[in-house]
């Protein structure tokens, strides 16, 4: 059975509230864009256009252009978006004080049982979320750019979320086709910009100290580890880089890297409760006879990505 559409509004209507446009819409859900610039409201619906026909000429979407775009209402004031709206996407542009003032805006017409997910990527909920009225039905949901392209969301709960809403966005950004995953708490830069901070870090330093060019960098990266990272993540890439899984991996190499970080910062060894935890993880998911298998599976993806970056040119 069809699920009910949702009535969206989106707080912004830069590269980020654009794309979030096109992700609701898309999905069947009517849509209210709302920006303070006269600017980017008046050309937005030539810029929703171009992107869903970029989507309909890879067959991301088999419907008419025209007809998702219809569903898109640009309007003049943040009232109109918001009051009745089910779930509400901030998208403004990325400034605390902004934040504050745009959430504390969007909190005065909110509907009771609405729910607004903000797009920050580099603040936490709870430095500009805690003097709301209504907080609990606030959280961050980061996507990244451009979200109607890349399907990962990151769903941060403040410490005064509702406990239900999180798992309730999980589900909801399923339903639309987007990948999400849940922090637990609040951490700066959640998972992503601290996964992709630790990699640059390494990248400028290998780069100022001579040891590389730039353009070697990204080969190491473009060539190799991003070649399984299209469909693969650090926990699985080592389950399988092992033959007896992640806790082999760990008694293997992780003395080696221990040695890399210890370079870099003051290291412990990996703890042994958390080796213990992610092999508990995977071995749920993947029995530990069923390796092989999945080396397989990885293999033919790689061959297939390669297969398809040759093509590409």
């Amino acid at each position: 059975m069809t699920k009910p559409s949702k009535r969206i509004a989106v707080i912004g209507a830069g590269l980020v509230g654009a794309g979030w446009a096109v992700v609701f819409a898309r999905a069947g859900h009517k849509v209210k864009i709302f920006d303070a610039s006269e600017t980017l409201r008046r050309g937005l619906p030539a810029q929703l256009e171009a992107s869903l026909q970029k989507l309909h000429q890879h067959g991301l979407i088999t419907e008419a252009p025209e007809a998702v775009n219809a569903r898109v209402t640009v309007v003049e004031r943040m009232a109109d978006a918001v009051s009745g709206a089910d779930y509400v996407q901030e998208s403004v542009f990325e400034q605390l004080d902004l934040k504050k003032s745009v959430s504390a805006e969007i909190a005065q017409y909110l509907a009771p049982h609405a729910v607004v997910g903000s797009s920050t990527s580099g603040f936490s909920g709870s430095s500009f979320m805690a003097a709301l009225p209504n907080r609990s039905r606030f959280l961050v949901m980061h996507p990244v750019n451009p979200p109607h392209v890349i399907p990962v969301v990151e769903i941060v709960p403040t410490p005064w979320t509702a406990p239900e809403i999180a798992p309730q966005m999980r589900e909801f950004m399923e339903s639309i086709g987007q990948v999400p995953v849940v922090l637990n708490k609040e951490i700066d830069g959640f998972i992503l910009n601290r996964l992709q901070g630790a990699l640059l870090d390494e990248a400028w330093k290998l780069f100022e100290e001579g040891y590389a060019s730039a353009a070697d960098i990204d080969a190491t990266i473009s060539q190799g580890l991003g070649l399984r990272w299209s469909f693969m993540g650090p926990f699985e890439t080592i389950d399988l880089n092992a033959p007896l899984g992640i806790d082999d991996y760990a008694r293997r190499f992780g003395g080696m890297y221990q040695r890399l970080a210890a370079l870099r910062h003051p290291v412990a060894p990996w703890p042994q409760e958390a080796i213990e935890r992610a092999t508990a993880e995977c071995r749920a998911t993947l029995p530990i006879e069923k390796l092989n298998e999945r080396r397989a599976w990885r293999d033919d993806r790689l061959m297939a990505l390669i297969a398809h970056k040759n093509q590409q040119g």
